[in-house]
C-alpha cells in the first residue's frame, strides 16, 4: 500500500492498464455491458482510492492530478470515464470538505480506502432544481434515521456500487422543508434498480435508474439537512465544483482521442484529386484538424486552473459558481466540435457502427444532458456578471 501521495508529474494510470481498458471499450459498447474488467483493474491499481487521504488507505492525490488522469482514460474509453466520475466525485467532496475543516464525510474517505465503491443518486425525472429541490420523500425516523422513497435516474455504478448517496425533501419534521443527504447501503431492503439503459452512448456507464421504496439511511449516514433552493453551505459548493471539473476532463478526453484519430486519417487517406498524396497535405483538411487542435489546447489549462483553485482552497468568491458551470459547458460544446471536426476529416467510414470516431461522436453528446445544461450555465453566468433579474 502506498504510504506517500504520488508526485504532481507521476501518472495515476499507466499505459499498459489504459491500452487494455481501450480494448475491451468497443465491445462493452457493441453488447450495451457494464465495464465489469475495466472496474477491477481500475481497483486494484488503486484508481478508486486517487482522492482518498494516504492515512486512509489512498493515494493521497489531489484534484488537479485526478483530472489529469480522467482525461487520459476518457481518450481510451468515455463511458468508464464517466461512470468512474460518480465515484470520485463523492470522494472529492469528502475530500474538499475534510480541506475545509468539516469531517462530516470523513467516514466516506475511511470507506473508500477500504474498498467500498460509492454511487451517485440525486437526479431526478422532472426536476430541474437538481441539488436545490427534490421529489424524493425523505421520511424522518424515531431512531434520527431516514426513510427515502422516489427514483434516481442517470445512477453511474449501478451494478457495483455499494453505498449510494442521495438526497430527498423531507416535509414533515418541525422545521420542514429541509432537503436531507444521506448515504445508504446497496443491501438495504427497499432498494433496486431498473434494467432500462439502452441509450445511443454512454452504453457501458449502465446508468440505470435507482428505485428507492423506503430505503434506510441509518442516522450516522444522514450527514446534512439544508433549506431549500440556492445554498451557500459548503457541500453544496463541493459537490458542484468536483462534478463539474470531473465531468469536464471527462469530456475534454473524448475531444482529445477524436483529434488523435483524425490526425492519423489525415495522414492515412489519400486523394485522386490530388495527386494521390495524403489528405494531410489538403489545405481544408489541415485547417480543420488546426481549428480543432487550437480548440483543445484551450480547454486544458481552463481544467487545470478550476481544479488547483479548489485544492488550494482559493476564494473567487461570487465567480465561483460561474466559473464552474462555464468550465462544465465550454468543455462539453467544445468536445463536440473536436469530434465534429474530426468526423469531417475521417470520412464516410466514421459513419459504419463499430468505428472508434463513430462511438465518440455518440459518447458525446451525453455532455448536454449533465448539469450545467447550456441554459443554466449561461444564467448562472449572467447573473455573476449582471446581478440577478428583477422582480
Amino acid at each position: 500500500m502506498n504510504t506517500t501521495a504520488p508526485s504532481p508529474g507521476t501518472p495515476l494510470l499507466s499505459d499498459e492498464l489504459l491500452l487494455g481498458i481501450r480494448g475491451r471499450a468497443a465491445g462493452y459498447d457493441d453488447a450495451n455491458e457494464f465495464f465489469t474488467d475495466d472496474l477491477a483493474d481500475l481497483a486494484e491499481a488503486g484508481y478508486l482510492r486517487a482522492l482518498v487521504p494516504v492515512e486512509f488507505g489512498g493515494l493521497g492525490a489531489s484534484l488537479e492530478q485526478v483530472t489529469q488522469a480522467q482525461i487520459a482514460l476518457a481518450a481510451h474509453a468515455p463511458a468508464t470515464a464517466l461512470a468512474v466520475n460518480m465515484h470520485l466525485v463523492w470522494t472529492g467532496v469528502a475530500l474538499a470538505l475534510r480541506n475545509r475543516g468539516d469531517e462530516v464525510l470523513t467516514f466516506l474517505l475511511e470507506e473508500a480506502g477500504r474498498g467500498e465503491i460509492f454511487g451517485f443518486g440525486v437526479s431526478e425525472p422532472g426536476n430541474d432544481l437538481v441539488l436545490f429541490g427534490s421529489k424524493t420523500d425523505a421520511q424522518p425516523q424515531a431512531d434520527g434515521g431516514y426513510r427515502f422513497t422516489g427514483t434516481k435516474i442517470f445512477t453511474s455504478l449501478s451494478p457495483a456500487w455499494t453505498r449510494l448517496g442521495t438526497m430527498g425533501l423531507d416535509s414533515s419534521s418541525p422545521d420542514a422543508p429541509k432537503i436531507v443527504w444521506a448515504f445508504i447501503d446497496r443491501g438495504e431492503p427497499g432498494v433496486s434498480q431498473k434494467d432500462d439503459w439502452n441509450t445511443l452512448g454512454m452504453r457501458a456507464s449502465q446508468s440505470q435508474s435507482t428505485v428507492l421504496d423506503g430505503a434506510y439511511a441509518r442516522p450516522e449516514r444522514v450527514f446534512r439537512s439544508l433549506d431549500p433552493g440556492p445554498n451557500a453551505d459548503p457541500l453544496i459548493f463541493s459537490i458542484f465544483a468536483t462534478f463539474e471539473i470531473l465531468l469536464a476532463s471527462v469530456y475534454t478526453g473524448i475531444g482529445q482521442r477524436a483529434l488523435e484519430l483524425a490526425v492519423s486519417a489525415a495522414g492515412r487517406r489519400t486523394s485522386m484529386k490530388n495527386d494521390g498524396r495524403a489528405l494531410s497535405q489538403d489545405p481544408d483538411i489541415r485547417w480543420r484538424i488546426a481549428d480543432a487542435a487550437m480548440a483543445m489546447d484551450g480547454i486544458y489549462p481552463q481544467i487545470r486552473d478550476v481544479a488547483r483553485a479548489v485544492d488550494v482552497q482559493e476564494n473567487r468568491g461570487s465567480q465561483w459558481f460561474a466559473q464552474l458551470a462555464g468550465l462544465k459547458h465550454r468543455a462539453t460544446e467544445n468536445a463536440k466540435h473536436v469530434v465534429d471536426q474530426a468526423l469531417r476529416v475521417s470520412g464516410g467510414s466514421s459513419y459504419f457502427a463499430g468505428n472508434e470516431l463513430g462511438r465518440l461522436y455518440r459518447d458525446v453528446l451525453a455532455g448536454i444532458f449533465h448539469p450545467s445544461d447550456a441554459e443554466s450555465a449561461h444564467s448562472t453566468v449572467a447573473t455573476a456578471w449582471l446581478g440577478p433579474l428583477d422582480e
